[in-house]
């Protein structure tokens, strides 16, 4: 039987492990956290989302960055400061605008078929993760981002999705709760929401029943590919503990924003940068709060912030892009934005309960995610997904699975 390293334990990383599993793969899964999901897999938005696959390479993405750049609760946040790797990304990033529209259709026909295979995984595993199927709502102000959200629908379509304008009284019937005068929408029906927490750490359990191989509290420090994978290892935050070593035929990095220096260790180069986004978790601890939070899943394009409804208890509000090395620290001039961003929309809402949180993105320069084999025999990426990591999971585990197959024939 094969032997498959898969380094990381976040939602690319275990529906990785899931998709080997099945096809007869002897799997270890390796991870520096004692648990599944503690990282970019544990808050984010909450949305399974095709309608949310324009890619950021477009040249009004650049001047907003440019204009938002002093000001600290901007929507994105480039902080200016030197640095190889952002500025070489930086430049990456603008060396594709000219690719904006076919990634743009590609990754919307990727998350299409993602989103069914993650609804097949749940079913025959029996996950429970506050799914629901109620559709997403994409809102305007005006008229201008409203044109421009017009043609990026055209876009959606082309893809494949079903995706429709709404009028102001059709966003006010679809979501009683939302509050505010909007032109206009685009309406997802078949696009839901869930927990990403609760799903890859359900999937995890799935996987160690089908005889994966979980090793957590584990920090790789080594990495060697010759005639076979060997991997090295020490316990999480023990430096000089004991050193421990796997051998496997393949290698799969699943790494998130680790992913460019296990590349690096194999002699590749996946240019990786870690976009901080932010969410809080807004506990619904009263009936008044219950009834006047949405369920419908929503995103609110001027501000840059989705929802997801996590339950009767839990509202999720995530947002924020801030390019600023990797930096997991939680700044409260991000968080305050969206708290007053659910008072002024659901002003019966209590925010007197919310959970902050912040996870790093590990974005490609084209916005696309790295589902390529290494320059060395045996290593293969699946990373590099960013704000789409939960909705493309369950269709680039496949690819890659499926990519290991063809090299081992």
């Amino acid at each position: 039987m094969p032997q498959v390293i898969v380094l990381g334990a976040g939602i690319t990383g275990v529906t990785t492990a899931y998709a080997l599993s099945r096809r007869g793969f002897d799997v270890t899964v390796v991870e520096r956290h004692r648990y599944p999901a503690m990282e970019t897999s544990f808050a984010n938005g909450g949305q399974l989302s095709a309608s949310n696959a324009e890619v950021w390479n477009h040249w009004s993405t650049v001047f907003k960055g440019i204009k938002w750049m002093l000001k600290s609760d901007a929507p994105l946040l480039l902080n200016p400061s030197p640095s190889w790797h952002k500025y070489s990304w930086l430049g990456e990033f603008l060396g594709n605008v000219g690719n904006y529209r076919s990634n743009t259709i590609e990754t919307t026909r990727l998350a299409i078929a993602a989103r069914k295979h993650l609804f097949e995984i749940a079913d025959e595993e029996g996950i429970k993760f506050d799914l629901e199927k109620r559709g997403i709502l994409h809102f305007y102000y005006d008229k201008e981002t409203f044109e421009h959200a017009s043609k990026v629908n055209l876009m959606l379509v082309q893809g494949g999705l079903d995706r429709r304008a709404v009028t102001p009284s059709e966003i006010q019937a679809l979501e009683p709760a939302l509050v505010g005068n909007f032109f206009g929408g685009f309406f997802t029906p078949s696009d839901s929401t869930g927990d990403i927490h609760k799903f890859t750490r359900g999937l995890a359990e799935a996987c160690a029943k089908r005889g994966v191989r979980f090793i957590f509290d584990a920090e790789v420090d080594g990495i060697v590919a010759q005639g076979g994978v060997r991997v090295s290892w020490r316990p999480t935050g023990s430096p000089k503990g004991e050193r421990s070593v796997i051998d496997a035929d393949s290698l799969v990095v699943c790494a998130g924003v680790a992913s460019r220096n296990f590349a690096g260790m194999l002699g590749d180069r996946v240019n990786v940068y870690p976009v901080k986004g932010y969410s809080i978790t807004v506990n619904l601890d009263d009936q008044e709060s219950q009834n006047r939070a949405p369920w419908l899943s929503l995103l609110d394009d001027r501000a840059k912030i989705v929802t997801s409804r996590l339950g009767l208890d839990r509202f999720r509000v995530a947002g924020t892009a801030e390019f600023n090395g990797i930096s997991r620290d939680i700044r409260q001039d991000r968080i305050n934005p969206l708290v007053e961003w659910v008072r002024a929309l659901f002003p019966g809402v209590a925010t007197s309960c919310v959970t902050p949180w912040a996870g790093l993105r590990p974005m490609m320069p084209n916005m696309m995610p790295r589902i390529k084999s290494g320059t060395k025999p045996g290593v293969f990426y699946n990373t590099g997904h960013g704000h789409l990591g939960w909705t493309l999971s369950a269709a680039t585990a496949e690819m890659v699975a499926e990519l290991i197959i063809q090299k081992a024939h």
